[in-house]
Order: C-alpha cells, then sequence, then structure tokens
C-alpha cells in the first residue's frame, strides 16, 4: 500500500449531487478542494449504479417556477445538451466532467474513507483506500463537508445524530409517533425494461419471490419500463446501514418475482418486454440524520417558514415511506403531506452540533425524520450542498470556522444569489452590482415582461410577478435589451440569467412517461446565440459573440472593458419566439 498525504482547505467526502455541488463551489470560490468519492461514479442515487430521479421542491413539475437553479441547474443543462436520449452512462460522464476539469477540485474515486482523527472537537484529518491504485491516503484540513449520505464521517468523527421516527413530543410535530422507534425508510432497487418487437419468455429464477395480484393491489404496475420506487426493504427487519448486502440480495429476489408476476401472472401487456437492466445497487433513503444547530421540522414546512439564515429551499412533499417497504403490502406504500408552497433551509441546519469544523450535507442534515421525508430529495440536497461550499470558501477566506458564518449570513445569502441559486424571500442587494443603478431599454417588450424586471433583484417567476424580461415577438434581426450608465464605467464581468423554463422537467429518467413530457434536448425558452455589445457614446468598443449557449447562467469575463452602454443582442432561442431575460448583472 503506498500512502500518501494531501492538504487541502476543504475535504468533501461523499460525491452524490450534494457533495458535487459543495465541492464545485468551494473550489470555485478559490478554496482547494478535495471531492472524495468511493464509488467509480459521481451523482450518488442519481449515477447509471441506480439511476434515480434528481427531484425537488418543483415535484415533477407539479409546483410551478421551482426548479432548483445554480450548480444543479447547470449539471441538468449540460447534460440535455449532451445526453437528449437519457444514456446514463453518459450522464457518469457529465457529472465526471463537470467535476474533474473544475479549476481547484482534486476528484478522488473508487477511495473509501474509513478512519477519522479528531482533536478537541475538531476533524484533524481523514483517511481513505483508493481501491483501484492500492494507494492510501490521509487527506488533512480545516474544514470538512460530510456528504456520504449515511453520515458516516460525522459519526466516526463523534458526532451527534439521529436515527428513526421522533415522537409527538420531541419537535412539537403533530404527525409524530406517539411513541418514537428507531425505524427508517427502507432502499429501492431499480430496473428497466425495453419493447424487442416480438414475444418472449420469462423463466422466474429459482431463488425469486412469488407475487399476486393482491400483493401489490397497493402498487400500481402497469408502467413497467423503469422499475418502481416502491420496491424497496428495510428499516424495521432490515437495518439501511449494517443489513445492507442482505437488503441487496433481497431485492433482487423481489424484483425478479415482481417481473415474473407482470410476464407470468395475468395479462399485464408485457409479451414484447424483457427485463434491460437491473440495479445491483440500491438507492438507500434513509439513515443516520447529523445533528445541527438547529433541526428543521414538521411546522417550518407547513409553514413555508423564511428563516433570517436561510441560504437554501425545498418544496417535494413530506414523502413518508411505509416502514419495511414491500414487506407491507397491506398498507399504501407512502403517505404524502402535502407543503402548499416552498420552505426555507436555514444555514443552522448544515453545521454540527459538536464537531466545530464539520459541514452537514446530502440528506443527513439536520432534519427531524418528517422533514427529512421531504429534504430528503436530491435537488434539495444539491442547493444546500451549493450553499455549504460557498460558506466554505468564505471560511477559508476570512480564516474562520463554519458557525462564524452566521454573522456573516447576508454575505452568504447575496454570494449565492449572484452565482444564480434562490433563497425565497432574498433580493439582490449586492452593492457591487453596477447594473442596479443603470437606465434599461428594449427593443420591444411584451406586457407581461418589462425590461425593468432584470435588474428587479428576483430572478425567476414568484407567484403572479414574471420577474423576466421577455421581448414582444423575435425579429430577423434578433432582439436585444441595454443598459445605460450615466458616465464610462469599467467592466470586469457581465452576468445574464436567462430563461430555462422552470416550470418544466429536465432530469435524466429511466420512465418513458417522464421523458415524454420533457423537451427533447435544451429548453426552447433558452437564449442560443447572442452577442454582448459595449459601447462609448455611439462608437462600439468591444464585441463578445456566444454561439450554442447550453446555460441558464452565463458569466462572461469582458477584460475591463470601459463603456457607459451594454448591448445584449439575442440571434436565437432553441425555438421560443421571445428573448427571454431575468437578470443581467454588471461587475
Amino acid at each position: 500500500m503506498i500512502k500518501i498525504g494531501k492538504e487541502y482547505d476543504v475535504v468533501v467526502v461523499g460525491g452524490g449531487i450534494s457533495g458535487m455541488c459543495a465541492a464545485i463551489s468551494a473550489a470555485r470560490h478559490g478554496a482547494k478542494t478535495a471531492l472524495v468519492q468511493n464509488r467509480p461514479v459521481l451523482g450518488g442515487n442519481a449515477s447509471s449504479e441506480i439511476r434515480m430521479h434528481i427531484c425537488g421542491a418543483d415535484r415533477h413539475a407539479g409546483r410551478a417556477n421551482a426548479r432548483e437553479t445554480g450548480i444543479v441547474e447547470e449539471i441538468q443543462l449540460l447534460n440535455k445538451a449532451r445526453n437528449p436520449e437519457h444514456t446514463w452512462a453518459i450522464f457518469d460522464t457529465v457529472t465526471w466532467e463537470i467535476c474533474r476539469y473544475c479549476d481547484g477540485l482534486d476528484l478522488y474515486l473508487n477511495t473509501h474513507m474509513d478512519e477519522v482523527k479528531t482533536q478537541n472537537n475538531r476533524i484533524i484529518s481523514v483517511s481513505a483506500t483508493q481501491q483501484t491504485t492500492e494507494k492510501r491516503f490521509t487527506f488533512t484540513a480545516p474544514l470538512f463537508v460530510d456528504a456520504t449520505g449515511d453520515g458516516i464521517l460525522g459519526y466516526l468523527a463523534g458526532a451527534e445524530y439521529m436515527y428513526g421516527r421522533e415522537d409527538k413530543s420531541t419537535f412539537g410535530e403533530a404527525d409524530g409517533l406517539d411513541v418514537a422507534d428507531d425505524y427508517t425508510m427502507g432502499n429501492s432497487l431499480m430496473f428497466s425494461a425495453r419493447d424487442v418487437g416480438h414475444p418472449v419468455k420469462f423463466k422466474k429464477p429459482e431463488w425469486a419471490y412469488t407475487y399476486s395480484e393482491e400483493d401489490m393491489k397497493f402498487r400500481p404496475h402497469t408502467d413497467y419500463t423503469s422499475g418502481y420506487w416502491w420496491i424497496e426493504l428495510g428499516g424495521k427487519t432490515f437495518n439501511t446501514i449494517h443489513d445492507g448486502e442482505d437488503i441487496r440480495d433481497e431485492l433482487i429476489k423481489t424484483v425478479y418475482g415482481i417481473w415474473d408476476h407482470i410476464k407470468n401472472g395475468g395479462d399485464h401487456g408485457a409479451d414484447n418486454f424483457e427485463l434491460d437492466w437491473v440495479g445491483m445497487l440500491p438507492g438507500k433513503r434513509e439513515s443516520r440524520r447529523l445533528l445541527g444547530d438547529y433541526v428543521l421540522r414538521e411546522e417550518d414546512l407547513l409553514s413555508a417558514k423564511r428563516f433570517k439564515d436561510a441560504v437554501a429551499y425545498g418544496g417535494w412533499d413530506m414523502d413518508c415511506h411505509v416502514i419495511e417497504g414491500f414487506l407491507s403490502t397491506e398498507a399504501e406504500p407512502t403517505k404524502y403531506i402535502h407543503l402548499n408552497d416552498v420552505y426555507t433551509i436555514p444555514y443552522s441546519c448544515l453545521i454540527s452540533k459538536n464537531i466545530d469544523n464539520l459541514f452537514l450535507g446530502g440528506r443527513a442534515f439536520s432534519a427531524s425524520h418528517l422533514a427529512f421525508a421531504s429534504t430528503r430529495v436530491m435537488a434539495t440536497c444539491g442547493v444546500a450542498g451549493q450553499a455549504i461550499g460557498t460558506a466554505a470558501a468564505m471560511c477559508i477566506e476570512d480564516k474562520c470556522l463554519p458557525r462564524d458564518i452566521c454573522k456573516k449570513i447576508e454575505e452568504l445569502q447575496q454570494t449565492l444569489l449572484r452565482d444564480d441559486c434562490y433563497i425565497p424571500g432574498v433580493v439582490n442587494n449586492d452593492t457591487a452590482d453596477k447594473a442596479k443603478k443603470c437606465r434599461v431599454s428594449a427593443k420591444t417588450e411584451a406586457e407581461n415582461g418589462k425590461v425593468q424586471n432584470i435588474i428587479n433583484g428576483v430572478s425567476r417567476t414568484v407567484g403572479e410577478d414574471t420577474n423576466c424580461y421577455i421581448s414582444d415577438g423575435f425579429s430577423k434581426d434578433g432582439e436585444y435589451i441595454e443598459l445605460m450608465f450615466d458616465e464610462l464605467t469599467e467592466i470586469n464581468e457581465v452576468h445574464i440569467k436567462f430563461d430555462s423554463n422552470l416550470s418544466r422537467e429536465i432530469m435524466i429518467s429511466l420512465n418513458n412517461w417522464c421523458k415524454q413530457r420533457q423537451e427533447k434536448g435544451l429548453p426552447s425558452t433558452l437564449v442560443k446565440d447572442y452577442d454582448i455589445v459595449f459601447y462609448n457614446g455611439e462608437s462600439e468598443v468591444k464585441r463578445i459573440v456566444k454561439k450554442d449557449n447550453e446555460a441558464r447562467f452565463n458569466k462572461v469575463n469582458t477584460d475591463g472593458v470601459v463603456c457607459d452602454k451594454i448591448r445584449i443582442h439575442a440571434h436565437s432561442t432553441y425555438g421560443d419566439s421571445a428573448m427571454r431575460v431575468f437578470e443581467v448583472r454588471a461587475y
């Protein structure tokens, strides 16, 4: 075994969506960052190994204008551009690329962390073995992020944690239990099937289980192209951490038994279908939840609470799966507690209560079992992860600990908004943004899309307020908006947030129904080709040409141009008949 020591500013353990967003954000803000992932691919439950939806506050497009932006959106739009046919191996490459080629970020795949050293309530180092190289790494850093899912980094460091379901009195939750227990939601194993165009038989393996229609009376199974989230086990009979191998074996027997029922247990219309893929790594929902300075709870979600230290948001309904999963054939597989609006996630949920240099990422951040039933979904974990990474970089710059950032929440919030995150109730108050003092105009504007919206401080539609510039059609020579300064001004960067239609799904999916509802490729509302033109009076002093834009958030370096007017001239979209821009900033 080759032993190697590595020093970083921030070490993120766990390469799911949350860990990726934390690591990318920390690195982009100047912190030397390591991302340590014990699998050969990134994305966690969204990777090709598990193939779950990246769900979030939009509830499968059931809530308008609620899809998460920031790095989560960046990843998904890049995947839409590269991978319009929803090929999972390509998605693995997309997530690898965005981390592997991120300046300041070192990626360690196949690297399993199993040792943590602490001193005076701080993590000093973590050690991990890279299974493909026989290298043993020891990572030292002033800051660590637990994005492991099971909270194993925090657990080994001695962080306080929660496990199981609380009673009503613990957090004052009306839907809590009368008596607390240590049961969790279980693990699921996905499969996919394909139509081969001719009848194909299926012979059930001897080890597979047998199921009747009565066994699945609460579990619809007419669409069998993408598996079922309710093929779920664990949480009572099985411990989702320590019995993981047994759970996987039982889930394989269950998948093949359900497929036998679909093929041979009556007319399900599956004569021409065969299994195309069966997962070997279950997707895990719940295990440890690490304890933070605050515990998010049911009432916070039901009341759509706006915390003063809000840094992210969620909106998936509290989705409480039945304990025992598919073994509970006499019960509905899940109970939904509906949320009328999105809620905010406070920074105090994302820092460990007793380990001073530990951030809590992914599904293990500080929430009650009921609140966790909403916060656990990947897009929500992703925006919380971006907040963590940004805060970590602030800690490094200011030479402070995570809890010290509580005194700098407004700075953290404004940085997140600048990076295209959304925090309900927080608007752009960035005094460095020179566009806020500009006069703005447009070639044309629709009645519901005034150009003034580009500097109103909100970069998405909220309720009845579009907060978006929308041109009145799209002329042959394109549409444009202009920002005019009262005097010559040096501009180093221009930030543009285009409209990528946050009311429609763009996530990679196994499910044919979900894929058919999506636009093929990038959203039609997104601006494709545009120029940024800088003027001194009527004279053009610089022009930046952008072709085949694939992102909602465009951050354009101008090399310090001096101008008194900026024109953003759109020449085409991906199909929409209007130019749509939510925000323009100038620095």
